[in-house]
C-alpha cells in the first residue's frame, strides 16, 4: 500500500513539472513598446479584460480503490485513538478504585479482624467445653463399669469362701449329732447363691462353738437359719446389681443398637437391602427389647403397593406373630416375651420357604411355632418399602407414602437385624440366640447388621 501511494505521488509530481514548463514557454516578453498612463478627454474608459489564468497543475480524480484505502487509513487511526482513550479511562478508574479500597481497608480492616478473631476464639472454647464434657461422661461410664465388675468379682469370691466355710460347718455338725435326729435337709440352704458380710461373722461364731450335747442343737439350728436369711437378702441385692449392670448390656456381641424412644407414627428406621427382595425363601433374625407390651407392635415390616403386608414380624403382648404374603398366613408363638416388669432381650427368627410353604417362628433359639401351606409357590415382589419399628398403613385408599399408625409403633431397643435369602439350619439359629455368644458377627446377605444402610427417622437413633 505504501509503495502504491509513493508511485502515485511521483506521477503527480512529474505531471506538475511538465505543465509548468509548457506554461513558461507560452509567455512572450516585449520590451519595445512603452506605455503611458495618460487618458485623453475624448476617449472613453474601457475595462481591460482580465485574462483567465490557466491551471498549471490539475490533480486527477481518485479511483474507488484510492478512496477505500483512505477510508481504511482513517478508520484505523480513529480505532487507535479510541483504544488509547479507553486505556487512559481504565487506568484512571482503576487508580481511583484502588485508592478507595485502600482507604476502606485502613478504616475497617482492624475491626473486621478483631471480630473474626473473637468469633474463632468463642467457637474454639465451645468445642473444647463439649469435648471435655464428652470425655468426662465416657470416663464416668468406664469407672462405673469397672466398679460394677469389681463388685461382682468380690461378691463371687466371698460367696465361694462362705459356701466352703458353711459346708465345713455342716459336716462337723452332722458328724457330731447324727443320733440327735438332725435332718440332712439343713444343707439345702447352702445351695443358695449369694453372700452378706454378716454371714461371715455368723459362720465364724458357729465354727468356734463347741457342740457337746443334744441341748446345743437348737441354738445351732437357729444360727444356720439366720445365715440362710442373710444369704437370701444378699441374693436379692446381687440380683439388683445385675439388673443395673444389664441396662447398658447388648446381647450376642453386638456393639450398637437402634433406640426407639416412644410410640410415634414418625419414629422408624428405613432399610435399603443389599439384594432385591424378590425371594422364594428367607430367614429374618433380630434381637428386641421392648419398653412395654401392647396388643400389636411391629418389629419388621416389608410391603409393596400391591400388598403392604408381604413380610411382618410383630409382638402381641407376650406372643410373637409372623406373616408372609398377608395376614391370612399367620404363624403365632405364645409366651415368647416375659410379662411383668421391664422385658429383657428376646431373640426372634422367622423362616419361610415357597417350595413347601412352611413358615417357622423361633424364639431364643428354639422353634415355638410352625405352619405349612403358607404362600406356597409364591415369590415375593421387589421394589417395596422395608421398615423397622413401623409399617405402611393399608387402612387408607391405595398406597400412601409416610402414612403410619402410632399404635403399631415399636418402643424400645433393637439390634442384630439380619436377613438371608435361604432357610437357616436349626444349629445356626440356636448359635445366634446365645446372649453371651457372637451372633452379631454372622451377617445376612440381603440385610446385614452393621453394613447395610439403615436410616433412622423421627427421633430413632443408634446407641452404643
Amino acid at each position: 500500500m505504501f509503495l502504491r501511494t509513493l508511485l502515485q505521488a511521483l506521477w503527480l509530481l512529474l505531471v506538475c513539472v511538465s505543465g509548468t514548463q509548457g506554461y513558461e514557454d507560452e509567455i512572450e516578453v516585449n520590451y519595445a513598446d512603452t506605455f503611458y498612463n495618460e487618458i485623453s478627454e475624448g476617449e472613453s474608459l474601457e475595462p481591460t479584460p482580465t485574462p483567465i489564468p490557466t491551471v498549471p497543475c490539475k490533480f486527477p480524480d481518485l479511483t474507488k480503490w484510492d478512496k477505500l484505502f483512505s477510508m481504511l487509513e482513517n478508520s484505523q487511526m480513529r480505532e487507535n485513538m479510541l483504544l488509547q482513550y479507553a486505556d487512559d479511562i481504565i487506568k484512571v478508574e482503576m487508580g481511583a478504585l484502588r485508592g478507595e479500597m485502600l482507604s476502606f481497608v485502613a478504616q475497617y480492616g482492624g475491626g473486621c479482624r478483631v471480630a473474626v478473631e473473637t468469633a474463632g476464639q468463642r467457637m474454639s472454647l465451645q468445642m473444647e467445653s463439649r469435648l471435655r464434657d464428652t470425655l468426662e461422661r465416657l470416663n464416668l461410664r468406664e469407672v462405673r463399669k469397672e466398679d460394677h465388675q469389681g463388685l461382682l468379682q468380690q461378691l463371687l469370691s466371698a460367696a465361694r469362701m462362705q459356701a466352703t466355710r458353711l459346708s465345713k460347718l455342716e459336716i462337723s455338725c452332722l458328724g457330731h449329732h447324727t443320733g440327735a435326729g438332725m435332718s440332712p435337709g439343713l444343707g439345702t440352704p447352702l445351695e443358695t447363691k449369694g453372700f452378706h458380710p454378716h454371714a461371715q461373722a455368723a459362720a465364724a461364731g458357729l465354727q468356734q462353738q463347741e457342740v457337746t450335747s443334744e441341748e446345743g442343737v437348737a441354738p445351732l439350728e437357729r444360727a444356720l437359719a439366720a445365715v440362710v436369711m442373710e444369704l437370701k437378702q444378699t441374693r436379692a441385692e446381687l440380683a439388683l446389681v445385675q439388673r443395673v449392670n444389664q441396662r447398658s448390656y447388648l446381647p450376642a456381641g453386638c456393639e450398637t443398637a437402634l433406640l426407639f424412644p416412644m410410640r410415634s407414627s414418625r419414629i422408624h428406621t428405613s432399610v435399603t437391602p443389599d439384594l432385591p427382595l424378590s425371594l422364594s425363601s428367607f430367614t429374618i433374625c433380630l434381637w428386641a427389647k421392648p419398653i412395654s407390651l401392647s396388643n400389636r407392635t411391629v418389629l419388621f415390616s416389608y410391603g409393596t403397593r400391591k400388598n403392604p403386608y408381604q413380610i411382618q414380624l410383630l409382638l402381641s403382648r407376650s406372643s410373637a406373630l409372623f406373616t408372609v404374603a398377608g395376614e391370612a398366613h399367620l404363624v403365632e408363638g405364645q409366651a415368647v416375651v416375659k410379662e411383668g416388669g421391664a422385658p429383657g432381650w428376646t431373640h426372634l427368627c422367622g423362616a419361610w420357604s415357597s417350595e413347601q410353604g412352611l413358615a417357622s417362628l423361633w424364639s431364643d433359639g428354639r422353634k415355638v411355632a410352625s405352619t405349612p401351606g403358607v404362600a406356597e409357590g409364591q415369590v415375593l415382589s421387589d421394589g417395596g418399602c422395608l421398615l423397622l419399628g413401623q409399617e405402611k398403613s393399608a387402612r387408607v385408599q391405595g398406597w400412601v407414602e409416610n402414612v403410619s399408625d402410632a399404635k403399631l409403633a415399636f418402643a424400645g431397643k433393637m439390634t442384630g437385624v439380619n436377613v438371608w435369602d435361604r432357610v437357616l439350619a436349626e444349629e445356626e439359629i440356636s448359635h445366634q440366640a446365645l446372649q453371651e455368644g457372637k451372633g452379631c458377627q454372622q451377617r445376612g446377605n440381603v440385610v446385614a447388621w452393621g453394613t447395610t444402610e439403615m436410616v433412622p427417622h423421627g427421633g430413632a437413633q443408634f446407641i452404643d
